[in-house]
């Protein structure tokens, strides 16, 4: 019995003792967290003294240093040229490690440059060691106490940078650290320049309503200041971002400013568009107020009459379109009845057949809805006719000839 327990001892020892021999011989899992490439402290011959060594480089030292970086950027682009991205980024990464010692501009506008390239690339590792070296810089730039002391090109170019990385966030804080700057200095034409670029910035990432007081801003600048130009320019801006938010008052209010600057500039070219999203934007704003669908009618109509006036079919044909539907949904047969009948006129000026066709499909709907079946029955056969010419939805109009012819009439 002793003899059996030694036995099962020894072995349970043994089994122990091989299973930490292969725990010890287990691989090591890579690493998952590589340090960044950007990040390395080892000695570097074209440095004149140790990374560790914090001394500014004398002027010798950065002519020398210059030049030797930009011959590493070429070389890193022929690389790339050549099809070696993996050895082009090593040399680049070379070439940001030392560009510090150049001071934080230099620095930035070069990491500014390989992040461009790094995201056409689609090398999110590099891209992501960028972004945390240019988070290192700022986090050092904020440690200025006064806006005087602060590098506006420096903020400048980091805002640049973080563009370049596809970071929005960062860009508009960069770039909100230099509009601070501007505002107290009173440079209105540095505030115009920042503005335009954050509104860009949010626009350009679909960021609608942080874009909205900006451009209200600039809007409210240029109007002071007499700026027609760029007064339409951002009230066209605020129109699209209006309606793309879904702000029916706002954009009222944006598009009404236009059209009376078009008016006084006697650009009627413009009026019917606008007319039409003015109306539209009456049009939503009357399913809490009704009293405001008579201002969703009358634009409608001016657009429509101003677009007949300048020949523009294809606008007035849309325009009277939107009057029938807004006609039909308010019950009114009549009105919507007139308008299609018109609309076969416009259609055949603009010789656009198929509106035609569904011109008189909806003039046949709108006499079945009357009761007036042989007015109906006229209608769709005309529809038919077109139809036949185009080869499109002949089954459609036959079909509902049938139906009538069926009902005895």
């Amino acid at each position: 019995m002793l003899r059996r327990l030694i036995v099962i001892v020894t072995a349970a020892i043994l089994f122990s003792n091989s299973l930490t021999l292969a725990e010890s011989k287990k691989p090591k899992p890579p690493d998952e967290f590589p340090p960044n490439p950007l990040e390395i402290t080892t000695a570097d011959p074209l440095l004149p003294r140790l990374p560790k060594d914090k001394q500014p480089l004398t002027l010798e030292e950065r002519q020398k240093l210059e030049p030797a970086l930009d011959a590493l950027n070429q070389e890193a682009a022929a690389k790339m040229q050549a099809g070696d991205q993996v050895a082009a980024f090593e040399i680049w990464n070379r070439e940001l490690r030392l560009r510090r010692f150049l001071g934080s501009l230099a620095e930035v506008q070069a990491l500014s440059r390989v992040a461009a390239i790094a995201w056409n690339q689609n090398d999110s590792p590099e891209v992501k060691y960028i972004t945390q070296r240019l988070q290192a810089i700022q986090k050092q730039a904020q440690s200025q106490k006064t806006t005087a002391e602060i590098d506006l090109e420096l903020w400048r170019s980091l805002g640049q940078a973080y563009q370049n990385v596809r970071s929005p966030k960062l860009a508009v804080e960069a770039y909100n650290q230099v509009l601070l700057v501007v505002r107290q200095q009173k440079n209105p034409t540095a505030v115009v320049e920042i503005l335009k670029t954050i509104g860009e910035i949010h626009l350009s990432w679909f960021d609608y309503r942080k874009a909205a007081p900006i451009y209200e801003e600039l809007l409210s600048l240029a109007t002071s200041q007499g700026e027609r130009v760029n007064e339409v320019t951002y009230l066209q801006r605020l129109a699209d971002i209006y309606e793309q938010t879904n702000q029916p008052q706002q954009s009222l209010n944006v598009l009404n400013k236009l059209a009376e600057i078009y008016v006084n500039e006697n650009n009627l070219t413009e009026i019917p568009e606008l007319k039409l999203a003015i109306a539209s934007n009456y049009e939503s704003l009357a399913k809490k107020d009704p009293n405001l669908l008579l201002e969703a009618f009358k634009n409608y109509q001016e657009a429509y009459t101003t677009a007949w006036q300048l020949k523009e079919y294809v606008r007035a044909g849309d325009a009277l379109q939107k009057l029938i539907a807004l006609y039909r949904s308010q019950g009114q047969t009549d009105a919507a009845l007139q308008a299609s009948q018109i609309l076969v006129q416009i259609q055949a000026q603009a010789a656009n057949f198929y509106g035609m066709m569904q011109a008189y499909d909806q003039i046949g709907q709108l006499y079945l809805e009357r009761k007036e079946f042989p007015q109906a029955l006229t209608a769709f056969q005309k529809g038919l006719e077109l139809a036949q010419q185009l080869k499109h939805e002949e089954a459609y109009f036959t079909g509902q000839i049938e139906k009538l012819s069926k009902a005895n009439l």
